[in-house]
């Protein structure tokens, strides 16, 4: 007798009586000639058969259970449908072709690093964010500052985190506002569109292209404070400029046109004057890449000319010492009132733990007396030389110095030594006295000298020590204005 499914699986169509049903499913599980042998077996039999099959199957039986126990029989029966029911499954997945393994997805990745710093790259590459920061904390001491007491101080120099990226292989940008000081400002703010690394279209807020110190990093520069051509040069302007790298990055140039700076300050955040400005800088690296002792010689020329006419601190400057106090300003009643130029030829030279750079600059501008009516073009231009060397035998650079040892106590690594020194010159034009300056509260000539000493224990720590000496022609009633010492130390993390 042949038995249907629902026998086993208990469907609602009438079924046999269930001692019967057991017995014949049993049968129909044993090899033939046992049924042949014992055509109507005792339920002691089916119970042992049972027990057979179990095992063949992997099932452990239930000793001790009663063979009249129908409903024993009956569950034990139904594991072993479960179990041929498996044992089928599992033959038909063996047998079937191996589907082919699905292709691993590419997932975005996010890197922090001690080097690096935090970045984050979408899946395809196409979309990167970065996130840096720049933080530094001085210690100011004046010495000998009895006829211009300055007031000793700790301060936070530079707090600046930086969000810069790409969104796609076209757009670039960068976002750095600055946190110290009393109030919260934007330092840098620009989109890049690159189209090629000869040609990148960059606008927003960015460093005036004049410089070669002020287009250093603040975290690369060898000294707490830049020297004097800076205080000639813009410092951030807000326009558009097209710059790019040429004959494999030996040749880079830029050329824009801005609101325009006065010397040493920003440009304010609209054109006040309805004038711009416009600079542009070229600069030469020609042995680039190679291994002889010219590979890092550098050297460019930069200018700027626009029209400004206006009165204050968007149209004219005010110049500083090395310890960032006010020697030179022009007097309330002057105007910038026509044509204002600047022209800076630069180099620097890296060879080894040892390097040079220098920079001049020469910036000219019409200046009217509002109340008299006299008017005169002026001349101003400031130089510096400013020398290093790596003691501890590491590449110097202008984007500064990485140790080789970091500093880790009872290792032997003590990080990166490097002493800098520095000397240079403002020189104010002498028309400007008296009309235009006050020469018992300006001085026509600043000269300084600063020595210093880095200390780098990681790629990410430095701290700087400098000692500087600036004296002065003329800025006091009667005579000269009070030389001025000063000792800075400062404390600086950056990634």
């Amino acid at each position: 007798m042949q038995l249907s499914e629902p026998a086993f699986l208990g469907a609602r169509r009438p079924r046999p009586p269930r001692r019967g049903l057991l017995t014949l499913a049993l049968l129909a599980l044993l090899p033939a000639t046992a049924a042949a042998q014992d055509a109507a077996p005792t339920p002691e039999q089916v119970a042992e058969r049972l027990r057979i099959v179990e095992r063949r199957l992997g099932i452990a039986p239930s000793d001790g259970v009663a063979p009249g126990d129908l409903a024993e029989l009956d569950r034990r029966l139904r594991a072993i449908e479960l179990g041929l029911d498996e044992r089928d499954r599992q033959g038909a997945l063996a047998a079937a072709p191996a589907a082919p393994a699905a292709e691993a997805r590419p997932q975005p990745t996010v890197t922090l690093a001690a080097d690096k710093g935090a970045s984050i790259r979408s899946a395809d590459g196409s979309v990167q964010l970065k996130l840096g920061v720049l933080a530094q904390a001085d210690h100011r001491l004046f010495i000998d500052d009895d006829q211009r007491p300055q007031n000793d101080t700790f301060l936070w120099r530079r707090i600046r985190p930086t969000l810069e990226g790409s969104w796609g292989e076209l757009v670039g940008f960068r976002v750095t506002p600055e946190f110290a000081g009393d109030s919260a400002s934007i330092v840098d703010a620009y989109v890049d569109l690159k189209f090629s690394p000869a040609a990148t279209l960059r606008v927003g807020k960015v460093k005036g292209p004049v410089a070669l110190e002020r287009l250093q990093s603040g975290s690369a520069t060898a000294f707490i404070e830049r020297g004097f051509p800076t205080e000639l040069a813009p410092n951030r302007d807000i326009g558009l400029q097209l710059q790019g790298a040429l004959a494999t990055s030996k040749v880079n140039y830029v050329v824009g046109v801005y609101n325009g700076a006065p010397d040493g300050r920003d440009s304010p955040t609209t054109n006040p004057d309805d004038d711009f400005e416009f600079a542009g800088r070229v600069f030469f690296e020609p042995w680039k890449g190679g291994d002889g002792a010219l590979s890092s010689l550098g050297f460019g020329i930069a200018a700027s000319a626009g029209d400004k006419h206006g009165a204050g601190n968007s149209f004219l400057p005010r110049y500083r010492s090395p310890g960032q106090s006010t020697f030179f300003s022009y007097l309330a009643s002057v105007a910038a009132d026509g044509e204002h130029t600047r022209w800076s030829p630069q180099a620097y030279w890296y060879a080894g733990p040892v390097g040079v750079l220098g920079e001049y600059i020469r910036s000219g501008q019409e200046v009217v007396e509002t109340t008299s009516g006299g008017r005169a073009s002026l001349d101003h231009s400031a130089w510096q030389l400013t020398g290093s060397w790596v003691l501890t035998g590491e590449k110097a650079g202008y984007r500064g110095v990485k140790p080789d040892n970091p500093f880790a106590p009872g290792k032997g690594g003590w990080g990166a030594f490097e002493l800098v020194a520095r000397y240079g010159e403002l020189d104010v034009d002498d028309a400007a006295f008296p009309l235009f300056a006050s020469p018992s509260a300006s001085a026509s000539e600043a000269t300084a000298w600063t020595l210093g000493l880095n200390w780098y224990p990681t790629g990410n720590l430095k701290l700087v020590a400098n000692y500087a000496h600036a004296s002065f022609d003329g800025g006091a009633a009667g005579g000269d204005r009070e030389d001025e010492t000063t000792f800075f130390t400062r404390a600086q993390f950056s990634f």
